[in-house]
């Protein structure tokens, strides 16, 4: 049984990775970029690229702050993970390693954002979560 130190720490760290996705998909929201996202991926190939871009964003939204409460953990963690590998196969990989320093727009920090998504989707057990009928619960 793990302890209370390792608990709060997953749940740290999936609050935290799940934060990054809730304030892309409100910034994308706010900021009023959906569309040209849409388009960007349009062009890109995807069909409807529009009905992508805006099930992406609220996906990131919704699902966001469903993942920090620790409520469909490990479909999530897939759904972002793969979302984040489609980022690096269309964009930052071609960009290289560096997200800045040493290069622009690459995908160290894409890698390392699916490395905390596979941390918190095997540590899922060990983690506090939102509990239906008795608020937040040991896993």
């Amino acid at each position: 049984m793990p302890n209370d130190q390792t608990r709060w720490g997953i749940t740290i760290l999936r609050a935290a990775v799940a934060s990054v996705f809730v304030v892309h998909g409100l910034t994308r929201t706010a900021l009023g970029t959906v569309g040209g996202f849409g388009e960007y991926l349009s062009g890109a190939g995807f069909p409807a690229g529009a009905a992508v871009a805006w099930t992406l964003t609220l996906v990131e939204i919704v699902g966001g702050a469903a993942l920090a409460l620790g409520l469909l953990v490990r479909p999530l963690a897939l759904w972002f993970g793969l979302q984040i590998a489609t980022g690096i196969a269309m964009i930052h990989g071609r960009a290289g390693w560096f997200v800045v320093g040493h290069g622009r727009n690459g995908a160290e920090y894409s890698v390392v954002i699916i490395a905390c998504l596979v941390a918190v989707a095997l540590a899922d057990s060990a983690s506090f979560k939102l509990a239906p009928k008795q608020g937040f619960d040991r896993a």
